[in-house]
């Protein structure tokens, strides 16, 4: 399934719980093969509809992904008959509304702002944290939705090659677990476009953590007011923020498309 064309391999693993090794999972996600943003393994849970464990295209850790979340919920939505799917993750239970068919919401939850809980390596401001990457000298705001995430915010994407600041972004010693990192356009108070660079997946067609961290740093920054709509180059996701200060997360996902693996 995709979400804005950010897609993943699901395998479900409640009725047959294995282990996959790192080799496997890099296999499954090269391009050359199978080939996806993430893959998710959806395992059984005694509290809730399911426990995601999420594995970037590298093989590494991801304690969150909003729209694999998205996409599984649809997933569950249709095998069940359900209209709300609640999930456990690593960063905590993430609550999904399937609003029409493919039109799904999810609960982020309150974002962390806070250097140690993003986290970076030393205190500095998150609103603005300054980073040099060969002669550039960036300002962005870290936030943490689940991962952590940097926002840059530019007048011109053209310019921004993300290719190759992307990556050296992302391992700056000032992020230990490294970072999610974005350049954001604004088009007005309730749109903007972005370039996304995913931590341990590399150049993504869209993330959804990713449209979250940008509106919330659209809100920090006073560029942004709610509902904010976030462009991906297939489309677009819709951040809202309900009275406790939640974050939720709109927009479409794929049908289904059933694969067999061989591993």
């Amino acid at each position: 399934m995709d979400g804005l064309g950010n897609d993943f391999v699901i395998i479900d693993q409640r009725d047959s719980d294995f282990e996959l090794n790192k080799s496997q999972i890099k296999s499954i996600c090269d391009r050359k093969k199978i080939g996806c943003d993430q893959l998710i393994l959806v395992k059984k849970s005694e509290k809730v509809d399911a426990y995601l464990i999420f594995k970037n295209s590298d093989g590494s850790d991801s304690a969150a992904c909003g729209n694999g979340t998205r996409c599984v919920a649809s997933l569950l939505s249709k095998e069940n008959a359900k209209s709300e799917i609640t999930f456990e993750t690593e960063s905590g239970i993430l609550k999904s509304k399937i609003l029409n068919e493919n039109n799904i919401q999810t609960n982020i939850g309150i974002p962390k702002t806070s250097w140690n809980e993003i986290p970076l390596a030393k205190e500095v401001d998150t609103k603005n944290v300054e980073i040099k990457v060969d002669n550039l000298n960036l300002s962005g705001t870290a936030v943490n939705v689940g991962n952590p995430h940097i926002i840059f915010f530019t007048e011109d994407l053209d310019k921004i090659q993300i290719k190759d600041i992307g990556p050296k972004i992302e391992s700056n010693s000032l992020f230990p677990e490294k970072v999610n990192v974005t350049f954001a356009k604004k088009i007005n108070d309730k749109h903007f476009k972005v370039l996304h660079w995913e931590r341990g997946a590399g150049l993504t067609k869209a993330c959804g953590t990713a449209a979250c961290a940008t509106a919330i740093a659209g809100e920090i920054n006073k560029v942004s007011i709610y509902p904010t709509e976030i462009e991906f180059k297939l489309g677009k996701i819709k951040i809202n923020k309900d009275v406790d200060g939640n974050i939720l997360m709109e927009g479409n996902v794929s049908n289904i498309e059933k694969i067999h693996l061989n591993l």
